[in-house]
C-alpha cells in the first residue's frame, strides 16, 4: 500500500501544479484575491507536502527492500548495507527524477509560505511558473518513468546498485546537485515573474538573491563532492576529465555564478536588470540541458542513467518547451524592462560585467565541446574532445578573468579610477611576476600550470585586500563570504595547477617485498590478502610508504569483485600529507606471480577540494549575510511605518 500511497501523492500533486498555473494565470487578468487566483499560495503549500509524501514513500520501500516494485528490484539488494538502500532511491532515473520534483516543490510551497515582499501578481506570477515547470515532470514520472511501478510477480532478489556507485560520497553528491538545479528553478520562476509584471526593481534581486546564493552553494559542494568521488573510486588518478556528465554539471554553475553577480549588483545598485533575467533563463536552461544529457540515453557514463528513446524524446519535448518558451518570453518582454542605473567601465559594476562575458564565453566552449561529439556522431563521425580543447581555449577567457576578479573588489561603485587602486595593482602585479620566476627555475613547467601557479597565488593575496584599513570586527558578514570564496578559487587553483606541474607516477609489476620509487617515496609492496565486505570479496595489498626518514606509512588498495551486480572495481588507497597524497591503485596478478602496481605522488591536489569547501562556505557566509542584512532592512522600514502612523494617528486625534 506504500507504493500505491505515494503514486496517489504523486497524482494529486500533479492536479495542484496545474491548479497553481491557472490561478496564477488569471490573476494576471483579474483580482489577486478572488477565485482560482487565491488559492495559488495555499495549491504550492499542498503540493510541497505531498511531493514530501511521495518520496518518503519512496524511501520507504526501498528501506524495506520490497521487491514487488520494480525500481527496488532493479537498483536494490537485501543484502546492502541501509545507506546504499536509501541511497538507491536517487541513484536511477525515476528516483532522482522524483527527488528533483520534490525539492521543487518544497521550495514552492516554501516561497508561498514565507515571502510577501514582492507584489502579490509578482508572487502568483512565479508560482504559476514554478508550477508550470512542476506539470512537466509530474508527466513525465507518471505517463513515462514510474517510480512506483508494480511487478506481477515480486523478484526473489534485488538486481543491486551500480557497485561504482556504493559509496558514501555518492549517497550525497546527486541531491546537493539537485538542490542546486531546483534553487536554479525559483529563479527562473522569479524571473519569469518579474517579466510578465514587468517587475523588475532591487526588491525582485533581493528576494531572487538567497535562492541563486543557495543553488551556487550546493551546485559547489555537488560539483566538488563528485570531483573528489571519481578521482578515489575509478583508480585512474584524475579528479577531472571534461566527461559530458561533469560538463553538465559544471555548466550551469557557470551560469549560475555570473547570475549571483548580476544579481547583487541589481539588489545594491539597481543595475543590469535584462542581463540578471537573462542569466536566470540561461542558467535555468542548462539544468535543463543537464538533465536531458544524463537521462535521454544519448551519453556513456558512469554518470548518466541511460534510458530507452522514447523518454528521452519526452526529456527533449520538455526541453524545447521550457528552453523555447523562456526564451521566447525573454525576447518578447525584455524590451519592456526599464533600464536601470548607469556606471563607467572602470567602477565595480564594470569589473562584473567583464567577468560576466567571460564566465559567458567559458560557458559557451564548454557547451560547444560537450555537444560537438553528439552532433559529429549523428552523422557517423565519432570524435573525441578533451583536455587538449578544453584547458587551453578555456584558459584565453579564464586568466584575463581572474585578473579582473583580482582587483575588481577594491573598485568603487558607479565610477572609479585605475589611479585609486595602483598601489594594491602594484602589489599583486609583483607577486604573480616573482611567481614566475621562481617556478621557472624550479625546473621545466608547461605554460598553463605555470599561468595558474602564479595567478593563484597572486588572487590570494588579493583577495584579502578588501579589509586593508578596515575594522575587522565591523566587516559585514557578507563581505567575509566574498573574501572567503575568492580565496577559495585560488587555494583550488593553486591545487590544480601543482598537480599538474608536479606530478610524478609509476607503474610497476612487482613481487612480495619489492621496492619501487616515485617522486621522494620509497613503496613496498608487503603482501597481497583476499578480504570480504557486506556485498563484495576483494585482493587487499598491504603497501608501505616511506618519505625521507619518516615513519612507514600503510596503504591498503582494493580489487573488489561485487556479486549484486557482478562487477569489478578499483580502490585506490590514500595517504594524505600537508604537501600533497600519495596514491596507489592494485592491478591484476600476471603470469609471472607478480602485481601490478600503480602509484603517484600529486602534489598539493587536495587544495582543490579545499578550495572548494571554502568557496561553499564563502557562498553560506555571504548568504547568511544577506539575509541578515534584509531582515535588519525589513524591520527598520517596519519601525518607520510604524512611527509614520502613530504621527498620523495623532495627528487625527
Amino acid at each position: 500500500m506504500i507504493a500505491e500511497l505515494g503514486l496517489a501523492a504523486l497524482w494529486l500533486c500533479a492536479a495542484l501544479a496545474v491548479l497553481q498555473l491557472i490561478g496564477g494565470a488569471l490573476a494576471q487578468r483579474r483580482d489577486t484575491a478572488s477565485g482560482l487566483a487565491a488559492m495559488v499560495r495555499p495549491a504550492a503549500m499542498l503540493q510541497g507536502l505531498l511531493a514530501g509524501l511521495a518520496f518518503a514513500c519512496l524511501l520507504w520501500v526501498f528501506a524495506v527492500t520490497d521487491l514487488s516494485v520494480k525500481l527496488v528490484a532493479t537498483n536494490s539488494h537485501s543484502l546492502k548495507p541501509m545507506l546504499f538502500k536509501l541511497s538507491g532511491a536517487w541513484g536511477n532515473h525515476e528516483g532522482s527524477m522524483l527527488l528533483w520534483v520534490t525539492v521543487m516543490a518544497l521550495a514552492g510551497g516554501l516561497i508561498a509560505m514565507v515571502e510577501k515582499r514582492l507584489p502579490e501578481k509578482t508572487m502568483q506570477a512565479t508560482l504559476a511558473a514554478q508550477g508550470f515547470v512542476a506539470i512537466g515532470f509530474y508527466a513525465f514520472l507518471l505517463i513515462s518513468s514510474n517510480p512506483f511501478e508494480r511487478l506481477a510477480v515480486a523478484a526473489v532478489e534485488g538486481q543491486g546498485l551500480n557497485p561504482l556507485l556504493q559509496d558514501a560520497g555518492l549517497a550525497f553528491h546527486p541531491p546537493t546537485l539537485y538542490f542546486g538545479y531546483v534553487g536554479l528553478s525559483v529563479a527562473f520562476s522569479f524571473a519569469v515573474g518579474a517579466l510578465l509584471t514587468r517587475n523588475v526593481t532591487p526588491e525582485f534581486a533581493r528576494v531572487m538573491r538567497p535562492w541563486v546564493l543557495g543553488a551556487w552553494v550546493f551546485l559547489t559542494l555537488g560539483i566538488t563532492a563528485g570531483s573528489y568521488w571519481a578521482y578515489y573510486e575509478l583508480g585512474w588518478g584524475g579528479w577531472w576529465f571534461w566527461d559530458p556528465v561533469e560538463n553538465a554539471s559544471l555548466m550551469p554553475w557557470l551560469a549560475a555564478t555570473a547570475l549571483l553577480h548580476s544579481v547583487s549588483v541589481l539588489a545594491a545598485r539597481d543595475a543590469l536588470r535584462t542581463w540578471t533575467i537573462m542569466l536566470g533563463v540561461v542558467a535555468f536552461s542548462m539544468s535543463m540541458l543537464g538533465t536531458f544529457l544524463v537521462r535521454s540515453g544519448l551519453l556513456t557514463s558512469v554518470h548518466a542513467f541511460a534510458v530507452d528513446p522514447e523518454r528521452g524524446t519526452f526529456i527533449l519535448f520538455l526541453l524545447a518547451i521550457y528552453i523555447g518558451g523562456a526564451l521566447l518570453l525573454f525576447g518578447l518582454r525584455a524590451g519592456h524592462v526599464r533600464e536601470g542605473e548607469r556606471f563607467q567601465l572602470t567602477s565595480r559594476e564594470g569589473a562584473l560585467v567583464f567577468n560576466n562575458v567571460m564566465l559567458s564565453a567559458i560557458l559557451g566552449i564548454v557547451l560547444l565541446g560537450t555537444l560537438y561529439p553528439l552532433l559529429t556522431e549523428a552523422f557517423d563521425v565519432r570524435v573525441s574532445v578533451g583536455p587538449p580543447y578544453f584547458n587551453p581555449v578555456g584558459a584565453i577567457f579564464t586568466i584575463p578573468m581572474l585578473l579582473v576578479m583580482a582587483v575588481g573588489p577594491l573598485l568603487r561603485w558607479r565610477r572609479d579610477s585605475i589611479e585609486r587602486i595602483k598601489l594594491p595593482i602594484a602589489i599583486v602585479t609583483s607577486i604573480i611576476v616573482s611567481v614566475a620566476v621562481l617556478a621557472a627555475l624550479m625546473g621545466d613547467i608547461a605554460v598553463l600550470p605555470l599561468l595558474g601557479l602564479c595567478v593563484a597565488i597572486g588572487l590570494a593575496v588579493a583577495s584579502f585586500l578588501p579589509l586593508r584599513g578596515r575594522n575587522l570586527l565591523r566587516v559585514p558578514i557578507a563581505t567575509w563570504g566574498m573574501v572567503l570564496a575568492h580565496f577559495g578559487i585560488a587555494v583550488a587553483l593553486f591545487g590544480m595547477a601543482s598537480d599538474s606541474a608536479f606530478t610524478k607516477e609509476r607503474l610497476a609489476a612487482l613481487q612480495l617485498g619489492e621496492e619501487v620509487t616515485v617522486g621522494d617515496w620509497r613503496v613496498t609492496l608487503d603482501g597481497v590478502d583476499p578480504v570480504a565486505g557486506p556485498n563484495w570479496t576483494a585482493m587487499e595489498a598491504q603497501v608501505s610508504a616511506w618519505r625521507g626518514s619518516g615513519a612507514p606509512i600503510l596503504l591498503l588498495p582494493q580489487s573488489r569483485n561485487f556479486w549484486a551486480p557482478p562487477m569489478q572495481t578499483s580502490e585506490s588507497a590514500l595517504a594524505t600529507q600537508w604537501d600533497g597524497q600519495l596514491y596507489a591503485v592494485i592491478g591484476n596478478r600476471t603470469e609471472d606471480g607478480r602485481w601490478q602496481l600503480r602509484v603517484w605522488w600529486k602534489p598539493f591536489v587536495t587544495f582543490i577540494w579545499y578550495g572548494g569547501l571554502l568557496i561553499a562556505l564563502g557562498g553560506a557566509l555571504a548568504a547568511i549575510g544577506r539575509v541578515m542584512a534584509d531582515l535588519k532592512r525589513r524591520s527598520v522600514r517596519a519601525r518607520a511605518n510604524s512611527r509614520r502612523t502613530e504621527r498620523r494617528a495623532k495627528g487625527f486625534a
